[in-house]
Formats: structure tokens, sequence, C-alpha cells
């Protein structure tokens, strides 16, 4: 949107449908928790955003798609026609596959709904008469980021009401050996430290396998009595899009090539987490959102705030831009840097 509005295209006309007016960023969503920043601080105002590029808003979740037609089906209005269609609608934390986790974990995505969840676990918490034990499921970064960021903001909370923080415990569990297992061995090493100073009980090696009103059970049959229980792991995809006849991958993220065009439906764009970059894997974190990349005619990588191609320019703006001209789309290039 910020680049349309910088260099509009005539005879075009953007549409943007979304479910949030205010909508967060992923990556400060820890900070937020924590209470170093506040709702302003971590979310995109759309309204003014939208005025900038001339762009119809209309707030409304999309909730299927008629391929055919051209049309995007959504929630409480007629389809809305296209001749273009980017979708950038994210992952959510998959709940389904474990049996009782759906309603009783907290899922940390969608964010904007998170915020409203996460004010009323402080308030339960806040009322609880005696210790509160809190489990997060997820050892990948948001697991181990959010564990840390709820525990200081419980301590302050508590510490302000005038009740101990020792009655609060922490459990973090993941199906992996280590944490971060995608990430730095070294950075793994020294948040182990961290959680261990922080009185962090982590739960390793065993699939959480079921979920009860009190209790998580791994796979190897141990069961932990946790109070409250967020839910930081198992992405997954909206069921709207295998069903339109979109390729998705084994996940039901959109596959595309490296403009970032749909494999299976020109003129259909996916970035961000709902895409699966066929050439380019990678987990459904910000860290690989948001890869280092080597535009071609550059010697050595270097960093970059989203995928961007042959100019420089981000590569969704920049193959939307090609297709409405007709020249060919950007290519990427990425590297990955220690």
């Amino acid at each position: 949107l910020k680049r349309f509005g910088m260099r509009p295209v005539a005879g075009v006309r953007l549409t943007l449908i979304t479910r949030d007016i205010h909508t967060p960023y992923s990556g400060m969503l820890p900070g937020l928790v924590a209470g170093h920043y506040d709702f302003d601080d971590a979310h995109i105002d759309l309204a003014p955003l939208s005025r900038f590029a001339g762009a119809r808003l209309l707030h409304r979740a999309a909730v299927g798609l008629d391929l055919d037609r051209r049309q995007v089906i959504c929630d409480g209005r007629p389809p809305v026609p296209y001749d273009l269609l980017s979708i950038n609608i994210g992952s959510t934390p998959s709940l389904r596959e474990v049996p009782g986790a759906a309603g009783v974990a907290v899922p940390v995505k969608p964010i904007s709904t998170f915020v409203a969840r996460w004010e009323r676990f402080r308030a339960r918490v806040a009322a609880a008469s005696g210790p509160v034990k809190v489990g997060v499921v997820g050892v990948g970064a948001g697991g181990v980021e959010l564990v840390l960021a709820v525990q200081f903001a419980l301590h302050r909370m508590l510490e302000e009401i005038g009740r101990p923080a020792e009655t609060l415990e922490f459990h973090l569990f993941g199906a992996s050996d280590t944490i971060l297992p995608t990430h730095n061995r070294g950075m793994g090493r020294r948040l182990e430290r961290v959680l261990r100073e922080r009185g962090v009980q982590v739960h390793l090696g065993q699939a959480v396998t079921s979920v009860s009103d009190g209790a998580i059970t791994c796979a190897d049959g141990t069961t932990v009595a946790v109070d409250e229980i967020l839910w930081v792991t198992q992405a997954g995809a909206a069921p709207w899009l295998r069903e339109a006849g979109l390729d998705v991958d084994e996940g039901g993220f959109v596959r595309v090539d490296d403009p970032l065009q749909s494999t299976s439906h020109t003129g259909v764009f996916a970035a961000g987490d709902v895409a699966a970059v066929v050439n380019h894997p990678r987990d459904k974190a910000g860290v690989f959102a948001v890869p280092a990349l080597k535009p071609f005619g550059c010697e050595k990588p270097r960093p970059a705030v989203n995928a961007r191609g042959r100019s420089g320019r981000p590569a969704l703006a920049s193959s939307i831009r090609a297709t409405f001209a007709g020249s060919s789309l950007p290519m990427l290039r990425v590297v990955v840097t220690p």
C-alpha cells in the first residue's frame, strides 16, 4: 500500500479487505505483552495508510475465493471482484491436531485477537486466590520470547497489587530436543541459561498429545498440571485456500514461485506466513519472513527488511506493478548469512 501510494499506477483501483483495521506487528508482540510497548506502538492503523494509497478499505474478513469468477468471498457483504489478487492473511496455530487444545489453550495467533485474550488472561491471574501455573507450548523463538515476556509482565502486575511473584510457576513444552531448534546453537544455549535463571521449567523431546482443563499430557505419558495454557506452535493455514483450488503444500499454505505468484493461478500472489516459496522452504517465523537476500548484480549478500527483487524494491509490490505493466516479473535470490 505504501509503495502504491508513493507511485500510483494509472487506471488501477486498490481494494484492501481486512478483518482488523489495526493490524499488529508480530515481532513486537513479546514487548507488547511485557509492557515495553503500548497498543499504538505495535499496531499499524490501516485507515490512514489506505487513504494515502487511494485504496478502498473493506472492514470484512475474507472467507473464500471463487477463482473462476475472480471474486473474494467475504463475511457479511457481496463478493469482491478482482483482476489481480494478493493474499497476505498470515497463519494461525493449528489446535485441531491435539485433543482438547481448541477448547482450553489460548492461541497466540491471530495476534489481533490475542491482545484481548491476554488482558483476560491477566485478569484471571490477578483474581486467583492461590498459586498459578502457566504452560506455554512451543519452544521456537515465539514460545521462548513469550514465556519470558509473560513472566515479566505477571511478576510486575503481582508486585503492583501486593502479591508475591513466587506464586507463579512457568512451564515451557516442546517436541524438539532443544529450544530454538532452527536457530544458531549458541543462541539456544544462552537462552537456556536465561530460562534456568528465571526458574522456567522446560519440557523437551516430547510432543504435547492432549490438553485438558488443568493439565498438559506429553507423548511419554507425563502429565503436568497447569492453570493457563498459551499455544505458540504448529502454524496452520486457512482451510478455504485449499478449498478454493489453489496449489497448496501439506500445511495448506499457498505455493508460490520466486516472484511470489501462485504456482497454479496466474494473477494470484501470496506473501508472508501464508506463502510457501517452493524454491526456498522456511519455517513459519518472522526471522524467515524477512530473510537476507541477494539481488541480481550484487556480489555480496545484504540484509533486507522484506523480500526484494532485481531492482531492490519489495518483491511483492514489484511483481504486482510488473503484472499491470505486462512486463516480466522480478526474480529473487535468497541466501543464508551467518
